[in-house]
């Protein structure tokens, strides 16, 4: 790049003077940038859509899935148990009595100062008959390290338990079942896993004052109590997997009265499914809306300012596909007689009341035309946003491609422009450079003019 001398000959301010010249042989370039910042707002907005649209698809695909409505609660006559519906619940009915609860095995040792005055080996044993040895240093404090880094679903304390009659201090060690269930008893012994066999090991739960202070236990149903069909079933924790089909029942304490169980239609939750579906539909329909809507100036001269999609025919004929989808009559009848209907807006809105009434009246049909609204909105939904060769999709492709494409144009434009700037600044040094030799010789010759003698007649 040339140096700029800046009016040094001329008196001209050369560099602002090429500045505003610049800023004329850019306006291309600057209309082009803006181009690309409207262009990149459209694509984020029209990205924005086809996440709704994305969402709306997925939610209706689902709601269009028999089973999706065909949704089932349960129902405990009494706080003793507690049932839970899955999806896979069937509609039906259980008594039973609860038994007894599960509980965790805790055992206590004998009172003692120590446990041991030299290293000794303690065999931990599972009511499944598994063994695992751990070594100890025989401090109470190292058993207790040992067991609990032994991870065999066993937890150890020592318990200070007074002092002996000479007033040492005494201790027991509690030992704890980390899960209630008879498969998780135990037993803990001195000695190693032969001497267990060989039973010549120390249990140290059977002395004087040691003792298993809860048992294990399973928890315990009783089934068709009182009848030549009574049955009892267990459970390692006090919930009962699938007692009925897709039913699980957690108890909570021992009831000799009837606990009865009742797996009914959950209308609650039918109508939830339609709810969150409108209001899918809802937000992608406003979404368009507030896109689409001009809003005016805030003052008498202030112009108003179009939306994104103002005057987009193609997201607006999105909107009606989606929109037909959702209100068009299905099987000769109006979406509206179960609470789906066409505002004057043109978006949709869902009454609760009427849908639970028209559900309660009817849920088989109702049903039906819920699963053909949501297969219709599904592939509406689809057509616009599928990745691959939806309406939005390919017209975000498109888009992007503009602003690459206007992008290496700006590039473009700004190595011209560099070129033209180096151009002027060469041009305008040299003129001031020649400008300055002219100064020069024209002060040369001033002076020679007045040195010469004036000539008197």
């Amino acid at each position: 790049m040339a140096s700029s001398i800046d009016g040094i000959a001329s008196g001209l301010q050369t560099k602002a003077l090429i500045d505003q010249l610049m800023q004329v042989e850019a306006r291309p370039q600057t209309l082009l940038k803006a181009k690309v910042t409207t262009t990149q707002g459209l694509v984020t907005t029209l990205q924005q859509l086809n996440t709704r649209l994305s969402s709306l698809t997925e939610l209706a695909t689902k709601t269009a899935k028999p089973e999706a409505l065909d949704l089932y609660k349960a129902i405990s006559s009494g706080d003793a148990a507690k049932a839970t519906a899955s999806a896979s619940a069937l509609p039906g009915s259980l008594d039973f009595t609860v038994k007894q609860l599960a509980q965790s095995q805790s055992s206590v040792t004998a009172a003692m100062t120590s446990f041991s005055a030299e290293p000794t080996t303690l065999t931990l044993r599972t009511a499944g008959g598994a063994s695992t040895e751990i070594s100890t240093t025989g401090t109470l404090d190292d058993v207790v390290a040992a067991v609990m880094k032994a991870n065999v679903g066993i937890t150890a304390t020592k318990v200070a338990a007074g002092k002996d009659a000479d007033g040492v201090q005494q201790y027991r060690l509690q030992f704890t079942a980390k899960e209630p269930g008879a498969e998780n008893g135990f037993s803990v012994f001195r000695g190693t896993a032969d001497d267990v066999t060989a039973k010549t090991a120390t249990d140290l739960f059977a002395g004087t004052d040691a003792a298993t202070v809860r048992t294990a236990k399973d928890a315990e149903l009783v089934l068709w109590g009182g009848t030549a069909a009574e049955q009892t079933v267990a459970s390692s924790s006090n919930t009962f997997a699938d007692l009925l089909p897709g039913v699980a029942v957690t108890v909570s304490k021992v009831s000799a009265d009837p606990v009865s169980v009742t797996i009914a239609g959950d209308a609650d939750g039918t109508s939830k499914v339609a709810k969150d579906l409108v209001d899918s539909l809802r937000s992608a329909l406003s979404f368009i809306a507030m896109n689409t809507a001009v809003t005016p100036g805030i003052t008498a001269t202030a112009k108003p300012t179009a939306g994104k999609f103002t005057g987009d025919s193609a997201v607006r004929s999105i909107a009606q596909s989606v929109l037909s989808a959702a209100t068009a009559p299905i099987n000769g009848r109006s979406t509206a007689e179960m609470g789906i209907s066409l505002t004057r807006t043109g978006t949709v809105e869902f009454d609760e009341t009427k849908f639970a009434a028209a559900l309660a009246a009817n849920p088989g049909q109702v049903k039906d035309a819920l699963t053909q609204l949501s297969t219709r909105v599904a592939e509406a939904g689809k057509s616009a946003s599928d990745k691959f060769d939806g309406d939005v999709t390919k017209r975000i492709q498109s888009q992007e491609a503009s602003i690459r494409s206007m992008n290496d144009r700006v590039t473009d434009w700004g190595r011209s422009l560099d070129k033209r700037r180096a151009t002027m600044e060469r041009t305008y040094a040299a003129l001031e450079v020649t400008l300055s030799k002219m100064q020069a010789q024209g002060d040369w010759l001033s002076s020679q003019l007045a040195n010469i003698p004036s000539r008197s007649n």
